[in-house]
């Protein structure tokens, strides 16, 4: 779900109310995402414009976003034109989906530049233009030539068109309704979404001059889920039951901060999701022939069979046969044997006492091969979830993890001259209201950390039982039961249980942990351990400041 023109219109006031703002840095977090650095009458203030088709916006935002080592080409032109310079002016165009902001500039040899840096947020067209003093197009994050667009080029050089009004009623002014026609088709600003959510009300007996009266004065966003996904707008959303409400920019941070977040890491760290799939995939068609062919290693004895009735039989004259029925020794029923066209009798029994050989000395090796191949499935099932839940230096680390397991070669740019010391992964932690201290891993290096060298003995861990999910330790080695339950729903939240209700969770003592010779990180034994049931939830994590 997109913004919508009435939500741009909330959005624009709270950014023209820090103005004017020294553009002081410019970074690109992903291909759709550029974050500006600023500083104004408001102190510091990050400033985020995303061009994503779905999550497309323009706000301050309070997360911290990984940046690009190397910015794209459109980043390097912006700090060209635009960093030093003041935003001086925001405006909206109407209520359509789209603003300018007026920024004024110093170049090199201190003349004096005006441009105009236009935001348009309309879906799959969403787009950062920067346009000359002249009206002529600089350049733009999403370039569209002639032959795609006749009508609207967006291409360097290009005399800039703003994109046409709708003609609509603003219906801040205007509050006439004509009840025969969509309120999309009669007013400004209004997305199908709002329109419905509108009506509804409508329909309950709300006056549509109140509704927009409580539009006009929210400062809230307010979230509610339909089908599975994510509604919001700046009323309350009665349409669709229970809601939450969060101050306006906090709310689309918590909206769209995860929800972009594997988009920037396969933007930033590569695309390791793609080559964690391809190999779960792998194994997954691996397991099914490997224990076919465990069946029939397993059926061996037949072969010696066949070999022992040729031979017993003395059969000779074979050659252009494909099978044999020889009477069995143990019950008299007749044994269909296959044979080999080309070979004699004494040849097709070699063969079978061969094949028996071969399946016999076999069932050890695809005993092994199967062991191992469940161990991928279950590792790379486990990094999938971890990767699902990710955020970047999470990501960063499971890409690491690889490296060092020999899944992926270590492309960085760095001298491997002299050898540092491996740096420990980033655990997070939290300090509860009872003033103990929770920590918990959110992949297997950070759960190795965690559990082999942050953890005191008589620490006390948890994890959610036949899930893959998070290491969680408390530093006490007698919790409370408020406590325990907190860092319970903590391990159940951070694993493939998150979705489920009543998650088994187990916990005991570090001490009673032990190290598996050979396993992969993040894997443990343990004994005597007890099991709490538990629902995650979200509002603790949120609450807590673990998201």
């Amino acid at each position: 779900m997109a913004l919508d023109g009435i939500l741009l219109s909330k959005i624009i006031p709270e950014i023209r109310s820090a103005l004017p703002m020294r553009i002081q840095k410019i970074w690109d977090i992903s291909s759709t995402e550029i974050l500006f650095q600023t500083h104004g009458p408001l102190g510091k203030k990050q400033m985020l414009i995303s061009c994503h088709s779905v999550y497309n916006r323009f706000l301050f935002t309070a997360k911290d976003y990984p940046t690009r080592s190397e910015p794209g080409n459109f980043v390097m032109l912006l700090r060209k034109y635009l960093e030093g310079g003041f935003i001086e002016t925001i405006e909206q165009a109407d209520l359509d989906r789209w603003c300018v902001m007026n920024i004024r500039r110093r170049n090199a040899i201190g003349d004096l530049e005006n441009h105009k840096l236009y935001v348009e947020l309309m879906g799959k067209y969403a787009n950062i233009i920067l346009v000359s003093e002249e009206g002529k197009i600089i350049d733009a994050l999403k370039r569209i030539p002639p032959f795609e667009n006749s009508r609207r080029t967006i291409f360097p050089g290009a005399v800039f068109a703003e994109t046409p009004s709708q003609n609509k009623k603003n219906p801040f002014t205007d509050q006439t309704v004509d009840p025969d026609v969509s309120l999309t088709k009669q007013f400004a600003g209004f997305s199908p979404f709002l329109s419905k959510e509108i009506e509804f009300r409508m329909s309950h007996g709300e006056a549509f001059a109140d509704i927009m009266q409580e539009i006009q004065d929210s400062k809230n966003l307010y979230v509610a889920a339909s089908e599975g996904e994510p509604v919001f707008h700046c009323i309350e959303i009665k349409s669709k039951g229970l809601n939450r409400s969060y101050p306006l920019f906090e709310g689309f941070d918590i909206l769209y901060y995860r929800r972009e977040e594997k988009d920037r890491i396969k933007a930033i760290s590569g695309d390791i999701f793609h080559f964690v799939q391809r190999q779960l995939k792998h194994h997954t068609q691996k397991l099914p022939r490997l224990l076919s062919e465990m069946d029939e290693a397993l059926d061996c004895d037949r072969w010696k069979t066949y070999g022992e009735l040729l031979y017993a039989y003395d059969i000779t004259d074979t050659k252009g046969m494909t099978s044999i029925s020889l009477q069995s020794f143990e019950d008299d029923s007749e044994v269909l044997i296959p044979l080999d066209p080309k070979l004699d009798g004494k040849g097709n029994a070699r063969k079978a006492y061969q094949k028996y050989t071969k399946l016999k000395k076999g069932q050890k090796y695809l005993e092994e091969q199967i062991r191992i191949t469940e161990d991928e499935i279950a590792y790379f099932s486990g990094l999938l979830e971890q990767l699902s839940q990710a955020d970047f230096t999470t990501a960063a680390e499971i890409q690491q993890e690889l490296v060092r397991l020999g899944y992926l070669k270590d492309t960085s740019k760095k001298k491997k001259a002299k050898k540092k010391k491996e740096e420990k992964a980033a655990v997070r932690e939290a300090v509860l209201p009872s003033g103990t201290r929770l920590y918990f891993g959110r992949n297997n290096l950070q759960n190795d950390t965690l559990t082999w060298h942050m953890a005191r003995r008589n620490d006390t861990w948890l994890h959610a039982k036949d899930y893959h999910g998070s290491h969680v330790v408390l530093e006490t080695d007698s919790p409370s039961e408020e406590d325990l339950r907190t860092a319970a729903k903590v391990a159940a939240y951070y694993s493939a249980g998150r979705m489920s209700s009543s998650v088994p969770v187990i916990w005991c003592p570090v001490k009673n942990l032990k190290k598996i010779p050979g396993a992969k990180p993040g894997m443990v034994q343990l004994t005597n351990y007890r099991t709490i049931y538990i629902d995650p939830d979200e509002d603790l994590i949120y609450s807590l400041g673990l998201d």
